[in-house]
Parts: structure tokens; sequence; C-alpha cells
């Protein structure tokens, strides 16, 4: 089935074409690990593993694709001032979590990429599985080489210049600098970046390599050792996704994603910066090679109608809801209950909405299991409903659709629980939501009596009344069902 996705590039919805047939090469722009991650950060990695999952998934019109996958790790390069729009100046943010944490650089390095690579887990997001190629982690601590090698090219192409504090990219040797988005250069207002950079020849120009000088740097680099001739210093924060996805994916691969807010800046500059480097003319010349055919965006998670912001102290972490007994993938179908190019608004209660509803859908498949058990039917898949499924995954990740089909499902009971326990678990396959998570432990059906009494105690114990709680606990053990409360 052709799966079709809105291409930020074009602005349009484009059917998927890979460049070599059989092969997807994506890249993912991946956290800056200078602090733990918070749940807005982890959207853009949930539409990653909807891009992976449709493409390594199998039905009778879908032929599976061999995904090669990057996620970098930022260590090293960017610098505090991005979040004012001045992505030139300021500390950089690894050296200054460093000081403020009282540790080295690598001991930062490694317990938030630590901390980052437990929520993907957390998420079921697909990086490791068994059967499937993993995930690549570059750091850009280790692609300095790479780093220094794309610069160096770029100066002798006639990109670059150098002011006092490092070596810049010329954005008007690049004539279709903004085309991601159809940024509006000429009306750009970003005065404050040319005067905090003396000589900065135009607005959008921007760092690729910055000197040290004077700084007592923890993190910085002799490019003499890799051959250029520019002073100690350190990467810019653009120029380490070119280098290292051209190194794990070629000059011109299929796919890159990220969060809206990276487009404007660090997604137009690496485009300017790679197609600079890797085109058969110059300046940006008609023809030559792209970079990337299919640019994808999430939008922004809010948390109560406002931007999640460290500085604000609103930074829920996954590993939050997971405190609070809550299912971390509760999170992932909160995300996929709107489409992905959709703001959402988190709250407490939207997630407790969207675990109610996940576990509808589990309780669907464990009940099919225990059909199964008693019948010795295994079921197979409902070619209808899956094919519908499918159709909305393929048309952008249409989600909400996709999952109001599968509730449509498990209330036809023309289908047989067997039926809808298979049908599921194929779905879930492009989700990754373990719908199979209760049909490891439940092996008979609850009565509806129990169930509501079950809720009943549920109600009572959020209204914190303890003493009704425990009444209809004893009932239920002397009905013989035990709960535990995890």
């Amino acid at each position: 089935m052709e799966a079709k996705f809105h291409n930020t590039l074009t602005g349009t919805k484009e059917a998927f074409k890979p460049i070599h047939p059989g092969k997807v090469g994506m890249y993912h722009c991946g956290p800056t690990v200078y602090d733990y991650p918070h749940i807005g950060n982890m959207r853009s990695f949930v539409l990653a593993d909807l891009l992976r999952r449709w493409f390594e998934h199998e039905s009778k019109d879908h032929e599976p694709l061999a995904v090669t996958q990057v996620i970098n790790i930022t260590d090293v390069g960017h610098l505090t001032g991005d979040n004012s729009g001045d992505a030139d100046t300021g500390e950089d943010k690894m050296e200054k979590a460093a000081t403020r944490d009282g540790k080295t650089a690598a001991e930062i390095t490694a317990l938030y990429t630590a901390a980052f690579r437990e929520d993907l887990d957390a998420l079921n997001i697909r990086t490791h599985d068994a059967g499937f190629e993993p995930t690549h982690f570059p750091k850009a601590t280790e692609h300095i080489k790479e780093q220094i090698e794309l610069i160096k090219k770029l100066q002798e192409l006639g990109f670059t210049y150098e002011v006092g504090d490092g070596i810049y990219f010329d954005t008007a040797r690049f004539p279709e600098y903004g085309k991601l988005g159809n940024i509006d250069v000429a009306g750009l207002k970003e005065g404050a970046r040319v005067d905090a950079v003396a000589n900065k020849r135009n607005p959008s120009d921007f760092a690729l390599w910055k000197f040290s000088g004077s700084q007592n740097r923890l993190q910085e680099w002799n490019p003499g050792d890799f051959g250029a001739d520019f002073a100690i210093g350190f990467p810019g924060w653009h120029i380490e996704c070119s280098a290292m996805s051209m190194k794990y994916l070629g000059e011109h691969f299929d796919i890159h994603t990220g969060g809206i807010d990276l487009m404007p800046v660090h997604h137009n500059n690496e485009i300017a910066q790679s197609e600079g480097a890797t085109n058969t003319g110059r300046d940006g010349a008609a023809g030559s090679k792209p970079f990337v055919d299919y640019w994808l965006h999430s939008a922004f998670v809010n948390i109560d109608g406002t931007k999640i912001s460290k500085s604000l102290g609103n930074g829920i972490r996954v590993s939050d809801i997971a405190a609070k007994g809550i299912d971390p993938l509760a999170y992932k179908y909160f995300l996929l209950g709107a489409h992905y190019r959709t703001p959402v608004n988190f709250t407490w209660e939207a997630l407790a909405g969207a675990e109610k509803a996940l576990n509808g859908l589990r309780r669907a498949v464990a009940e099919g299991a225990a059909d199964s058990e008693v019948t010795g039917v295994t079921g197979v898949v409902n070619a209808d409903y899956f094919s519908r499924f499918e159709e909305k995954m393929a048309d952008d990740f249409a989600t909400p659709q996709a999952l109001a089909i599968l509730f449509e499902l498990i209330k036809d009971k023309s289908v047989s629980p067997a039926d809808k326990r298979v049908t599921l678990l194929a779905a879930d396959e492009m989700l990754g939501l373990k719908f199979d998570a209760l049909e490891k432990d439940v092996r008979v059906l609850i009565p509806k009596e129990i169930e509501e009494l079950m809720a009943l105690r549920e109600k009572a114990r959020f209204e914190k009344d303890w003493k009704t709680a425990d009444r209809i606990r004893d009932e239920l053990v002397e009905k013989g069902y035990k709960i535990e409360d995890k």
C-alpha cells in the first residue's frame, strides 16, 4: 500500500518513493543531552517510530523495507542563545550543564543519554528489536573529524568567511536558503544576531566553527590534527547533523524528521551547508543534488495550555508518568490520539482517558486469547477492518481515525474474539502500544459485575473515600478476586 506523507519541503502530501528500491534511510534530530528529556521532546520520536514500523511491516499490499535509522546525540556545540533565536551566542549547553552539576562533560553526556534511551524503551520506540537493524546513535564529539572535513569543503567552495569568533556560512551564496517552510529570509528581524557577532554579513548566516579564544573550555579541538588551518575551538550545532547524517546515510537520503521548532533555522541550515558541499555546481545552482527528499515535522506538546519549558519547571518526564502508576504507553496512545502535525495539550485527566482507552484495546486482545484457549481457534486477521486501518495509516499517519477503526472492530459482535485479537495485534505492529500486555496475565474473562465493582472502587480511591474502597475490596475478595494496587 502506497504511503503519502506531508512534505514540509513542498508543503504538500506526497506519495513516498524510496531512493533505493527496498531500502529507506531516515535521520531524526536527537536530544541535546544537557538535561533530562521531557514528554514534549519525545513526540518527534513517536513519529520516527511510526515511520519505522510502517516501512518494516508487511501486508498483502506492502513489502517491508530495510530501514537504516539514525538518531544523533548532541553533546557539544548547542549554545544557550538558540532559545532566543540567537544561534551563535551564549554558553555551550553541555559546558553549562557540567558546571551546574559538578560533573565532567563526559559524565553529563552519559547520564542524560541513558535517560533518553530509557524513555525510548518506555515508549516502545523500536531501536534494537530482534530481527531489525539497530538504530545508530552517533555522538557529535565522536565525529569531529567528519565535521571539520565538511567545513574544509565548504571553505574550498567559497561558502564561508571568518570573523572574530569563528567561521560562518554565507547564506547569500546559497540562493535557495529558507526553502524549507518558505521562510521569508528578507523579512527576518534578527538584528540582535548581527550585532552579537562583529562583521557578520547576513542575519541568517550561522557558525560552522566557534573559536575558543581565551575561554577555559572543557571541550575543544585543534583542527590542525585533521589537516585544517583554522583555530582551536568547537563545532557549531548545525554542522554536526549534516556530517553525521551523510556519514551513515549518504549525501542524498530519504527522510529527515524533527520537531517543528527546528524547521525555520536548524533544518534550513542543514540544507544549505549539505547541498552547498555536495552540489555539482556552486552557490546552490539549479540541478544540484538534493540533501533529503522528505521532511516531516511534529507539532508542539503543551501542558495545561502552556508551552513546556525547563525554565518554567513544567517539564514532565516519562518517568514521572510511570511514578504515578500509569503505563508510559498511555502517553504514546495520547499522542496518537491526535495527528502528529496538530499541537496537543497534555493534562493528567487526558492521560487517564488515554490509559482507559488503551486498556480497552488490550482487554479485547486478552479476551481473544482466553476465547482461543477455550475453543482452540487461533483466529485470522479481519481483512476489512485491517485494510481500512492500513489506509488511514498510509494517509500521512491519520492515527485518530485509525484508532477509531480499531474500536469499531472490538464493538462488532459479528467478528469473533479470536479474530479481533489477531487483527489488533497486526495493527499493533504499526503502533507499538503492546496490545498483548494483559494477555500475558489474563486467562479468564472478568464478569461485568466484577468490572463494575472495580470501577466503583477506583472512583472511591480517587475521591479519597478509603472506607468505601476497602469495603469494595473485601467484597471482591469474597467473590474470589484479589486486587493489587501497583
